[in-house]
């Protein structure tokens, strides 16, 4: 155990490291998938889900470092997690975007 840092930190952390591993193997995988078959909506799906698992979860790590190093005010903690909602919001509108889409 690290000194200093609570064993639900510890969890909270490799949850979010594995959750971000695992975006970017789907990501690669569907990037894969469009380069067998050059359908947009791929290249779209693929964008949107590294968007929503390795760009956020990374800017949300990011940022709970900052706020704990106390380097973030409270309104820069508003910008950013409007930042990372917008993320959120960016890659499900892409998804959503790639399964309707028509070719």
């Amino acid at each position: 155990m690290l000194p200093g840092v609570r064993p639900i930190e510890l969890a909270v952390g490799a949850l979010a490291a594995g959750a971000t591993l695992l975006g970017l193997y789907i990501g690669y995988q569907a990037f894969r998938a469009w380069g067998r078959h050059r359908d947009p909506s791929m290249r779209y799906l693929a964008l949107g889900l590294l968007l929503l698992t390795v760009g956020t979860y990374s800017m949300s790590f990011v940022g709970t470092v900052l706020i704990n190093l106390r380097l973030l005010s409270l309104p820069q903690q508003d910008w950013f997690w409007l930042a990372v909602h917008t993320a959120q919001f960016t890659g499900l509108a892409l998804i959503a975007y790639a399964l309707h889409r028509r070719p």
